[in-house]
């Protein structure tokens, strides 16, 4: 998996395509929670739930169905006021993307055992043929290692710089078009 830092990076970088009419707080913090969110099946671990089972690590949590789920649940609890308006839509754009992006950033490290993108149809795990992020350690404390520092590294390189490049070329965008 990625690190907790890289996944929430890519709120932020998801957030620009949106108006400043729906920033705020909320739609940021909750954006964050969202890219962090599929990895709290790593409790399965504790219940001697197998990695490769359908509720283990990278299984169901990581789907695309459970992005479009905390997406529907996100906007029917913090945006409930929006739920008759197009704003919905693209509340439910965000933090399904965001939840999303969490097991595609997973897609692309060198460790474990893949995501079940398709799961409950589908349940195989699949990674992307480029894996250039190092894989994050698992727990806090094996994170302040030698291999942590490599983590932070590998994702400054291929999360950190391009969502840099992605957010300073949308923002010259929009001012040009605001021109």
């Amino acid at each position: 998996m990625a690190s907790a830092f890289g996944h929430a990076v890519l709120a932020a970088t998801i957030g620009v395509n949106f108006s400043k009419k729906f920033y705020g707080w909320k739609f940021w913090l909750l954006g964050a929670i969202c890219t962090i969110l599929p990895d709290t099946d790593v409790i399965s671990f504790k219940f001697g739930i197998p990695y490769e089972s359908f509720w283990g690590h990278r299984g169901f949590s990581h789907s695309l169905l459970f992005a479009a789920i905390v997406g529907f649940v996100i906007v029917l609890i913090f945006y409930r006021k929006h739920l008759n308006s197009v704003e919905s839509i693209g509340y439910f754009l965000f933090f399904t993307s965001c939840t999303a992006s969490h097991s595609i950033l997973d897609a692309m490290t060198t460790g474990g055992l893949g995501v079940a993108f398709f799961s409950p149809w589908d349940n195989t795990r699949y990674f992307f043929p480029w894996r250039p992020i190092k894989v994050s350690p698992i727990g806090i404390s094996n994170f302040f290692s030698e291999w942590g520092k490599n983590v932070l590294l590998s994702e400054f390189i291929w999360i950190g710089l391009p969502s840099l490049v992605y957010i300073s070329v949308m923002r010259l965008v929009k001012s040009r078009l605001k021109s």
